[in-house]
């Protein structure tokens, strides 16, 4: 009766501790804090999940990788950075970025051979050619400063409006628009001194 008593104390802890005193706690294997932490976090963590991913299957095993994340590894949450619940959504945020890269990529590989099959007398110096634009093109993207990056991915990648992607960025419609526009010209620069046609 004591013991239960005891984990009824200990739970009952958890529920008035601090986000970071959750963690210290996830860090000693208790799982009730990691409960605890889900109980708080997780609604908002599948938010914006199933907000850039759409798809609900996927939304959930964002989730359920990001709280696998913390419970593995919770020395990497500095509370000093900012709140649990932000660090969890940036873990959201880039896993699901990943997701929405890797299917742009799938998609990608299947339109070239959807095009290489119905073209079978397609020249190879065109070929030859778009490989060499979408390699600049990347290359153009990944030198972007991280903010106009992240804004450029979600807007152009992920489909978002502006006011969308200020919403997932925490920063005003405004500041997003310019950065977007910075990075744009950023990229038309990179692509016209590598000989290519600029960007829309």
């Amino acid at each position: 009766m004591a013991s239960k008593s005891a984990r009824m104390a200990q739970t009952s802890d958890l529920t008035l501790a601090s986000d970071a005193s959750l963690v210290v706690a996830i860090a000693r294997w208790r799982q009730g804090a990691l409960a605890e932490a889900y109980r708080r976090h997780a609604g908002a963590v599948y938010a914006l999940a199933r907000r850039l991913l759409v798809d609900h299957t996927l939304a959930e095993e964002v989730v359920q990788e990001v709280f696998l994340r913390i419970w593995d590894a919770p020395e990497k949450f500095d509370p000093e950075r900012g709140s649990l619940r932000s660090y969890l959504l940036a873990q959201c945020h880039g896993r699901s970025v990943d997701l929405i890269r890797s299917e742009q990529s799938r998609r990608d590989r299947e339109l070239k051979e959807h095009r290489q099959q119905a073209e079978s007398g397609y020249d190879i110096e065109h070929e030859v050619w778009d490989l060499a634009v979408a390699d600049h093109i990347r290359e153009a993207i990944a030198d972007l400063p991280v903010e106009e990056r992240r804004a450029i991915e979600l807007a152009y990648l992920g489909g978002h409006t502006y006011r969308e992607v200020a919403l997932l960025l925490d920063q005003p419609e405004g500041t997003v628009k310019s950065r977007i526009r910075a990075g744009l010209r950023r990229m038309r620069r990179v692509l016209a001194d590598a000989g290519v046609g600029g960007v829309s």
